[in-house]
Formats: C-alpha cells, sequence, structure tokens
C-alpha cells in the first residue's frame, strides 16, 4: 500500500479538527453506525471545554487504495513546540485559513515553521460558506505571505482548494460541487510524494512525541526514517550528544488506524509509529538497531519565554481536597511533564519546594496548572514573569510579541489606549470586514499579561486578540501594575455575610457568606490604593430588641469568580495564588501581618536606598 505523511497547520479556531473529523467519517475510517464525538481527535478534557487543541494526535485514513497518515497540530502560540517537532515527520502541510478572517499570526508562524522545513504547502481556503467569506482575498494575502517568507517557487505555486470542514466538503474551485471531501483526497494522493526513506537500511527514527499508557507505560512515537522494525525487535536509544541511554526491547509496534492504535508485526521506513518498551529514551533521541551510533538530527526548539515559581500548598486549609500534597510528589510530576513536553522547563529553586516553571506563554502554564489541579495537586502559584535575555553587549533584553486585534471600529480608541499604556508600538492599522478594524502592535510579552480579560470588556467580547513570539529587545521599561489595594483577612473560620455586607462598599469580592478564611488570604478589592486588614467574621451584635432572624437576610453582590489564568495574571509580586482541586484563592505569600509589615518595611528602606 502506498502511504502519505500530512500535516493540518492553521491559526487556532479556523477549523483543523473539524476537517480532520470529516476526513474519518467520509474515507469510512469511522463507519456511519460508530459514535464518534464532535472534534473527535480533541480527546483531552480541557481540549474539549476550551474547544482548542493542545496536544498533537496523528490519525490515518485509507483513500482508494493508498493509507494517509494525518497529524492535527495545535493551533494555539503557547502550544508551538507541539508544531515544530510533528512538522518533521510529515511530507505536506495542509494549510488551512479562514475564509473572512484570512492569515492571522499563528498561520505565518506554522507557514514559516513548514516552509524552513522545504514542505510544499496545499492551501485550504475554509468555512467559505460564512456569509462574511472574501475566498479570492484570502488567496492572495497567503500568496503576499509565503513570499515575506522567502519561500522558492516550487512553495510559491501552492494548489488551492475551496471548502466548509462543518459542512464537508471540498472542492478546487468556488463553482464546483460542493458534494464531500473527494477532492482534498484526489490532491493529496496526486500532490504530495510518498515518504522518501530507505528501507533497506538499518532500523533509524526520530522520537517526536511522548506520552504515559497506564498499561504499556511509556509510549513514543515517531516516523521511521530508515529500515524496518519487527515487534520484540532489541533497540537501543541514542540521545542528541550520541550517548547510549538504554538498550531494550519493543514491547509492542502500533500503527494509527482510524481513531485507534493498533498493534502491528512490522513497520517500514515512512511510517508514522508508536513503540513501547523503553524506560529512558525521551523526546529528540533516535531509537535504532544495536548497530546505528550516529543519532538522527533534531530541531532545536524555541526557548521559554515566562515562568511561574510553583511551591507546596502551605495554607492553613491545605489538604482538605487534594491529595498530592508534598514536594516530592510535585516534583516528579514536573519533570515527567518537562520530559514529554520539550517546550516547558523544570528548574528547583534553592528555597525547600518551589520550583521554576518556564514555557511559552501564559495559555500553556496555565493548562499544565489546570491539569494538575484535576489530578489532586494542591499548590502555590506565583505571579508569571517574562525570562530576559542578555545581549553581545551585555544590555537587558526582553521577549517580544505581534498582537494583531480585529475590533469593531467604535473600540478601536480604547484598544490603542490600553496597548499603547502597555509599552505596545502599533506597526499597522487598516479596515477589515465587516465594520471591523485590524491593528498589529510589537509589545513586550510582559505587557500581555493579563490583558485578555480587560480586552474582552473593552471590546464587550466581540474583539479577536492574536498574539505570536517575534524575538528579543531592548527593555522597554516599567510597565503599571494593578492600581487597586487589596482587602485581606484578619481571621480565621467562615466567613459571615453580615460582615461582607459591611465590606462590600470599599470594594469588590472575591468570597461569598459561608465560605472558609484564613489570615493572610485576600477576600477583595480596595477601592483605594494601599491594602486593609479587615474581619470578614464579625456577626452582627444581638440584643432585646434585635431578633437574631432579623436582618439576617442580607443581599450579597456577587462575588468576582476568576478563573486560573485570570487569578495569576491579577496577583502582585507579594501575592500567591492557591490552586487546589475544588478552589482556586488569591493570598499573600506571607500569611503572617507583623512579618508582612517587616517585609514591606525592608523594601522600602531598600528602595529609598536605590533612589
Amino acid at each position: 500500500m502506498s502511504l502519505r505523511n500530512i500535516a493540518i497547520i492553521a491559526h487556532v479556531d479556523h477549523g483543523k479538527t473539524t476537517l480532520v473529523d470529516r476526513l474519518l467519517q467520509q474515507s469510512g475510517a469511522v463507519k456511519s453506525h460508530q459514535q464518534m464525538d464532535e472534534r473527535a481527535m480533541d480527546s483531552n478534557d480541557l481540549e474539549k471545554e476550551r474547544g482548542i487543541t493542545i496536544l498533537a494526535k496523528c490519525t490515518s485514513v485509507d483513500w482508494k487504495g493508498t493509507r494517509v497518515n494525518i497529524v492535527d497540530t495545535p493551533g494555539h502560540a503557547d502550544f508551538g513546540g507541539e508544531v515544530e517537532r510533528i512538522l518533521s515527520m510529515v511530507d505536506c502541510a495542509l494549510l488551512l485559513v479562514d475564509a473572512a478572517e484570512g492569515p492571522m499570526p499563528q498561520t505565518k508562524f506554522v507557514t514559516m515553521k513548514a516552509l524552513e522545513l522545504g514542505l510544499k504547502p496545499i492551501l485550504v481556503v475554509n468555512k467559505v460558506d460564512k456569509p462574511d467569506a472574501r475566498p479570492d482575498w484570502v488567496v492572495d494575502q497567503a500568496f503576499d505571505l509565503f513570499a515575506a517568507l522567502d519561500a522558492d517557487e516550487e512553495q510559491l505555486d501552492f494548489p488551492i482548494l475551496y471548502a466548509s470542514a462543518k459542512e464537508g466538503w471540498a472542492a478546487d474551485t468556488l463553482e464546483a460541487p460542493r458534494e464531500n471531501m473527494d477532492a482534498l483526497f484526489d490532491l493529496v494522493v496526486e500532490k504530495v510524494a510518498e515518504p522518501e526513506a530507505d528501507k533497506d537500511g538499518p532500523f533509524t527514527m526520530l522520537a517526536t512525541t511522548l506520552e504515559s499508557d497506564p498499561y504499556l507505560g511509556r509510549i513514543l512515537t515517531g516516523r521511521i526514517a530508515s529500515g524496518r522494525v519487527k515487534a520484540n525487535t532489541t533497540v537501543k536509544g541514542i540521545g542528541q550528544d550520541g550517548k547510549v541511554t538504554e538498550t531494550a526491547r519493543l514491547t509492542k509496534l502500533l500503527a494509527f488506524r482510524g481513531l485507534k492504535r493498533e498493534p502491528v508485526e512490522m513497520a517500514e521506513a515512512g511510517d508514522i509509529v508508536a513503540v513501547a518498551g523503553l524506560v529512558n529514551t525521551t523526546v529528540a533521541d533516535t531509537i535504532a538497531e544495536t548497530s546505528v551510533s550516529e543519532p538522527l538530527p533534531a530541531r532545536p526548539i524555541s526557548p521559554p519565554t515566562m515562568a511561574m515559581t510553583v511551591t507546596v500548598n502551605d495554607s492553613p486549609l491545605a489538604g482538605r481536597e487534594g491529595e498530592k500534597l508534598t514536594g516530592r510528589m510535585i516534583r516528579d510530576r514536573l519533570m515527567r511533564e518537562a520530559e514529554g513536553n520539550i517546550a516547558i522547563r523544570v528548574t528547583e529553586s534553592s528555597d525547600k519546594d518551589a520550583f521554576e516553571v518556564a514555557g511559552r506563554g501564559e495559555l500553556q502554564l496555565g493548562v499544565l496548572l489546570e491539569t494538575l489541579r484535576r489530578e489532586g495537586f494542591e499548590l502555590t502559584v506565583g505571579p508569571p514573569r517574562v525570562l530576559f535575555t542578555e545581549g553581545e553587549n551585555g544590555e537587558r533584553l526582553e521577549p517580544m510579541e505581534v498582537a494583531q486585534v480585529d475590533v469593531d471600529d467604535e473600540f478601536t480608541g480604547v484598544v490603542v489606549e490600553k496597548l499603547g499604556l502597555r509599552k505596545g508600538e502599533m506597526t499597522e492599522m487598516r479596515p477589515s470586514s465587516g465594520g471591523k478594524t485590524r491593528i498589529a502592535f510589537e509589545i513586550p510579552s510582559r505587557g500581555l499579561i493579563g490583558y485578555q480579560g480587560e480586552f474582552l470588556a473593552d471590546t464587550r467580547g466581540t474583539g479577536i486578540l492574536s498574539r505570536l513570539f517575534n524575538g528579543y529587545a531592548p527593555y522597554k521599561g516599567p510597565i503599571a501594575g494593578r492600581r487597586a489595594g487589596v482587602m485581606i483577612s484578619a481571621e480565621q473560620g467562615k466567613a459571615s455575610s453580615y460582615a461582607l455586607f459591611n465590606l462590600e462598599d470599599r470594594g469588590p469580592l472575591f468570597i461569598g457568606g459561608g465560605e472558609e478564611v484564613y489570615g493572610g488570604m485576600i477576600l477583595g478589592e480596595h477601592n483605594k490604593g494601599q491594602d486593609l486588614e479587615v474581619n470578614p467574621l464579625k456577626a452582627k451584635q444581638l440584643t432585646n430588641f434585635r431578633a437574631a432572624g432579623k436582618d439576617d437576610a442580607v443581599k450579597l453582590t456577587t462575588p468576582i469568580r476568576r478563573t486560573l489564568e485570570e487569578a495569576l495574571a491579577y496577583i502582585e509580586d507579594d501575592e500567591r495564588v492557591e490552586v487546589t482541586p475544588k478552589s482556586i484563592r488569591l493570598r499573600k505569600s506571607t500569611l503572617d501581618p507583623h512579618e508582612r509589615k517587616r517585609e514591606k518595611r525592608k523594601k522600602d528602606a531598600e528602595l529609598a536606598a536605590a533612589g
């Protein structure tokens, strides 16, 4: 059977995973009577909830005697590490572009990676059924993007398909019948070359992704670069430095068939397979016959740009909701994550039970914390901060991003003002379709921390903000943080509705009546600039004239409940987020009020001496 390996790449929410659903259904890989979830490739709970792809996944379909291995990749910039590795396994990329929005920042990122690898993309203009679709404009924009990214003559001569993954059709012209995906399948078989591979050489394979399976243990996925391999063969793992990591037997050899991984007896060069049985071999290592001594080259991955400190939960409420509490448990889990996800870097801090977790952005770090929380961990997390680097002349450099916003014309003023305050420099402003304006900014990564929620509020939920790492630039100077102070609990116990009712005029609250609080926990925002210690347990004084039941039914304003990412973006340097399976609490890093005052005096003295 002949073979084709393709990846589907696009900006977030341009329809990659829906397209894979249709290809699985129309190829017969999923039978009509079988139950298949919508966006079946997004199998992880967080992917289903957020409607985004986080992990790259493989599948395959058979089309008229040709097996097509398909890789669904993430579209969000924070998971770019996944995209970079996956593209090295395929021979062609289907570049999906929304027929109304056109190329977006992440489109540029994934296209750049594909062109650098020498892939010849096929352009699929998706969502042509949208009322504001402008497919001809999108094709022109895609050509300009390819030219700007130094595509060669062959890459610029890209085939074009028009499609609606939602409606289940693809066509080579806008006038062609809109019936099914046959045109896409036929074009892939015709235009994509069979994998170039030495089937007679020694077996070698570059490990591209790593995951854990409760029954099979560690599973490594990659494309066989040369030779053939059988299950139960003895192989060795070779690191990028040429050192042998281990010699082991392949306990399972798995190939992708539809939505399943099925055991096979043999696989040969060019195919994408998964193997089990290796304990120490990891991503970017080479799995090979015992006679091989040189590793296969692996592409370097862009470094992390943001970090946060994770420590054990030391609050008075620790241990009430989770069962994984110790520093050793947290360390083992973070190290396991860093092994499989090479865009994450974990280092142990000099402080006891503290770890620095570095990644590509707020979303990636937030998804990791949410995953740990669902696994039963309790953690204390510090505010995200950007990672600075040093220039050739010793100057301080900070990570920069391109932020592209699509907003209704009436909101352009407030967006330009807010991003200007965050040190953003406008590089482009032009009308988009449907009464919208597209504005591009160059902005420090730290200027975008916590901006997403504010942006949605300013644009009444109608704006689209896309961001992309754009290298390093000299430090842009301080950016104003939160202006308000916070209300801090001075007592431990259950918050009384009566006390909270009397605190409401001081600022918005983050908790409701009857919730457990402790000294040092943040209860709400203080309208004035300084922090305020309050007693949330204070009950109503009873007298003969005031019965216990009277005035009890106070009506509190609904408290502000922040998501994990919003909480991380809200806190200041001296504050922390307590993350447990059921709760997200804000607190001061130092719970004792006297110790907090000492620390503040010391910090003020240091600032006075420095300035």
